[in-house]
C-alpha cells in the first residue's frame, strides 16, 4: 500500500508501506480522510515522533475492508471512526475505566502505524461506526469532538449555567456545542480572532468576545472550559469564574503558565474547581464520549460542516500540508488528507 511516512524531523514521504497484518480481534480499514493533529505537527516538525520510520494519523475515517474471523460485529462496507488508544485493560486505571491514564497504552497513529496510509488495521474495540449519511472527513473529527465531551464529563457539567470556552478552534467549536445541548444556560466564546468567533456564532454560541477588542464581563461564569493552551486564556479563567464555578482546561500548554499570587487568590476567594481533562474515554471502552459523537452527528444537533476545514489535500501531498504548519497562523483550521 501507499502511505506518508515520517524517516526523520520534517522529512515525510509518500511511498510503498508494507501491508497491515489482520491479527485476531482486528479489523481491516481502508481510510478515507485524515485529519492533521496539533500533535501530529510536533511530531513532524518538532522532533516529537517516538521513533523513525512511523506513519503517523489518530484523526481518521474509513470504511472496514476485512474482519477477522473472531470478529462478529462489523462487516465489510461500515463506515468507522478511530478511537486512538490502546489500553492495557489490566492495570488498576484501566480497571476503574480511567482508560486513559494507563501507563502501558499504547497509540495507533503515534506509536503504532496510524491513518496517514491507505489501510490500518486495529482493533475491533477501537472501531466507532458510524451512520452512513455522515461523510468521512466529518467522521475524521470524531476524536475532537469526543476531547471536548470528555471535559464537560471529568468537569461534571450541569444545565443551566452561564457557561465560557476559551478558544474557539476546532475542539472550542465542539465545546460550544456541547454545552448547548447539555443545556447550558448561554455560551459565550472568547478568542482573538473575528473569523474564528463569527464560526463560533454561526454553530450555536450565544455570544463571542474578542479578548483584545471587547469588554470582558468577569465572575459571572459557572463552567468556564479552556482549549486553546495558551497561557493568557488559562489566567483569564481565574477571572472569568463565578463563584463556585468549575474550571475545565483541556487545552495543552506549550511553554510555561504562571499564576501570581492575586490571581491564584480568586481561586480561594471563590471555591472554585479546577480540573484537568485528557484524551476522551470512560467505561466500558471506549465510553459514552463516541457513542454520543456518533448519535449527535447522525441527528445533526452537533454540527458539522466544511468551514472547519482549512484545506483538502490527497495523501501524496501530505508534506505539502505540513509545510503550511511553518508559518504561524497560516492555516485557518484542520487540514485534511483523503485517499484518491
Amino acid at each position: 500500500m501507499k502511505a506518508a511516512v515520517l524517516y526523520a524531523n520534517d522529512d515525510i514521504r509518500y511511498e510503498d508501506y508494507p501491508d497491515p497484518k489482520l491479527e485476531r480481534g482486528h479489523v481491516l480499514v481502508k481510510v478515507m480522510a485524515s485529519g492533521i493533529c496539533g500533535s501530529d505537527i510536533a511530531r513532524v516538525l518538532g522532533h516529537g515522533a517516538h521513533y523513525y520510520p512511523i506513519v503517523l494519523g489518530h484523526e481518521f475515517a474509513g470504511e472496514i475492508a476485512e474482519t477477522a474471523r473472531d470478529v462478529q460485529d462489523f462487516f465489510p462496507g461500515d463506515r468507522v471512526s478511530c478511537a486512538p488508544l490502546v489500553p492495557c485493560m489490566d492495570c488498576a486505571d484501566c480497571q476503574r475505566g480511567n482508560y486513559a491514564l494507563c501507563r502501558r497504552y499504547t497509540f495507533i497513529g503515534s506509536r503504532i502505524q496510524g491513518g496517514f496510509a491507505e489501510y490500518v488495521a486495529l482493533p475491533a474495540a477501537n472501531a466507532v461506526k458510524f451512520d452512513c449519511s455522515i461523510p468521512f472527513d466529518q467522521g475524521a473529527f470524531f476524536e475532537p469532538g469526543s476531547v471536548a465531551l470528555h471535559g464537560l464529563r471529568v468537569s461534571g457539567y450541569a444545565a443551566g449555567y452561564d457557561t465560557a470556552v476559551l478558544g474557539a478552534g476546532t475542539i472550542g467549536i465542539f465545546a460550544v456545542q456541547w454545552a448547548k445541548i447539555f443545556g447550558a444556560k448561554s455560551v459565550t466564546a472568547f478568542d482573538i480572532s473575528d473569523s474564528r468567533l463569527a464560526l463560533a456564532k454561526e454553530f450555536g454560541a450565544d455570544r463571542v468576545v474578542n479578548v483584545k477588542t471587547d469588554p470582558i464581563e468577569k465572575n459571572i461564569y459557572g463552567h468556564i472550559f479552556e482549549t486553546a493552551g495558551a497561557s493568557e486564556t488559562m489566567r483569564l479563567a481565574f477571572e472569568l469564574a463565578a463563584n463556585k464555578a468549575r474550571i475545565c482546561f483541556i487545552g495543552t500548554p506549550s511553554g510555561d503558565v504562571v499564576f501570581g499570587p492575586k490571581l491564584l487568590e480568586n481561586m480561594h476567594r471563590k471555591e472554585f474547581c479546577l480540573c484537568g481533562s485528557w484524551m476522551s474515554y470512560s467505561a466500558p471502552f471506549p465510553g459514552e464520549e463516541w457513542s454520543l459523537t456518533a448519535h449527535y452527528f447522525k441527528t445533526g444537533q452537533l454540527k458539522f460542516d466544511d468551514r472547519l476545514i482549512f484545506l483538502k489535500l490527497p495523501l501524496e501531498r501530505a508534506a505539502e500540508g505540513f509545510d503550511i504548519y511553518k508559518t504561524p497562523g497560516k492555516a485557518g483550521g484542520k487540514i485534511m488528507l483523503y485517499n484518491t
